[in-house]
């Protein structure tokens, strides 16, 4: 039943995240589509919030609930190819996550902002991970 609990945690934390990291890089094309001062400092307080109070603690809480389970499921696990390759993808997530982070950084403080497209193509970034993660997780190929 723990396990359970656990991993009902795991999967709302990263709803959670993933929430965040789908509308983070939007708010980016909008703030860096608008040349209205007000608006931008209404986009850059969306996002600081959207950053500091959603998608740090839900990261956090999906990597600590994560690593709880693979704590439980060590043996089981760790050497099954779709496992390694999760790890790999969760990687690539992590920085994509820490990346989103510095461009936020750079637009607190005053940095010009790439073009709305290069946001959007961004954007795309964490649906593409989340598809082979979860087809990973749920499949279970190269077993």
């Amino acid at each position: 039943m723990f396990f359970l609990w656990l991993k009902a945690l795991h999967i709302i934390a990263l709803v959670s995240w993933f929430a965040g990291l789908f509308y983070l890089p939007r708010l980016f094309v909008y703030f860096a589509e608008s040349s209205d001062p007000n608006v931008n400092r209404t986009l850059m307080t969306m996002q600081i919030k959207l950053w500091k109070v959603i998608m740090v603690p839900a990261s956090t809480l999906t990597a600590f609930f994560g690593f709880l389970l693979l704590y439980l499921t060590w043996e089981s696990n760790l050497f099954r190819i779709w496992f390694q390759l999760k790890v790999i993808l969760l990687v690539l997530l992590y920085s994509y996550h820490f990346y989103l982070g510095s461009i936020l950084k750079g637009f607190e403080r005053g940095g010009p902002a790439k073009s709305g497209k290069f946001y959007r193509i961004l954007n795309e970034i964490p649906t593409f991970l989340l598809v082979f993660i979860v087809i990973l997780v749920v499949v279970q190929p190269w077993k």
